[in-house]
C-alpha cells in the first residue's frame, strides 16, 4: 500500500476545493489551479483533509495513488503560500535585468539573451543583478522555468561561472598542474 498516498492532505483556511467529473479545482488567496484526476483514483474532502483512495491494487494504480496525493498537496501549498526558487549568477560581467514580463541576461556571450517568463511565474532581481528569485503557484512551472534559465549558461566545471541554484554545491575540477 502506498504510504504517501494514504497520508491525508491538510487544507488550510481560505482554500476551496471542488471535485467535478474527475477534475479537481483548488482556489486560494494566490490563485486557482486545476488538474484531472486519473481514472481509478478517487479524492474526497473530510474534516479539512483531502483523502485519496484507489479502486484496486493494480501496479499502475499504486503508482498513481502516491502521485495524485503529491500533486494535490503541491496545488494546495501553491495557492496558499506559493513556491519560489532562487538562482545565483556567478562570473565577471554576468548579470540579469528585469524587463517587465521578461528578463535580459548578460552571460558572456556576444549578445544579451532575452527570456520571456511564462504566465504564472514572476521574478525579482536582487543584489545588483546577480541573484534571481522566481515565484509562482505551480511548482512544476516554477521548477521548469528555473531549469531552462540555468540551461542558458550552466556552471563551469573549472571556474564555477554561470547560472546555478542557490545553495548548489559545485565540485570544481583542478586546472593544469603546470610544468616546472
Amino acid at each position: 500500500m502506498s504510504r504517501i498516498g494514504r497520508k491525508p492532505i491538510p487544507v488550510p483556511e481560505g482554500v476551496k476545493i471542488n471535485f467535478k467529473d474527475g477534475l479537481v479545482l483548488v482556489e486560494g488567496g494566490k490563485g486557482k489551479l486545476s488538474w484531472d484526476i486519473p481514472q481509478g483514483i478517487e479524492a474526497k474532502v473530510e474534516e479539512n483533509n483531502i483523502l485519496i483512495e484507489r479502486e484496486n491494487d493494480e501496479k499502475q494504480l499504486k503508482a498513481l495513488h502516491g502521485l495524485t496525493r503529491s500533486l494535490l498537496s503541491n496545488m494546495v501549498t501553491g495557492v496558499s503560500t506559493g513556491f519560489s526558487i532562487t538562482l545565483e549568477i556567478t562570473g565577471v560581467g554576468y548579470r540579469v535585468e528585469d524587463k517587465g514580463k521578461g528578463l535580459t541576461f548578460s552571460l558572456g556571450y556576444s549578445n544579451p539573451i532575452d527570456y520571456t517568463l511564462p504566465d504564472g511565474v514572476s521574478s525579482k532581481v536582487e543584489e545588483r543583478g546577480t541573484r534571481l528569485v522566481l515565484e509562482g503557484i505551480d511548482k512544476q512551472l516554477v521548477g521548469e522555468t528555473a531549469a531552462r534559465i540555468r540551461k542558458l549558461r550552466p556552471p563551469d566545471a573549472y571556474k564555477g561561472k554561470g547560472v546555478r541554484y542557490a545553495g548548489e554545491i559545485l565540485r570544481l575540477k583542478p586546472g593544469k598542474a603546470g610544468a616546472k
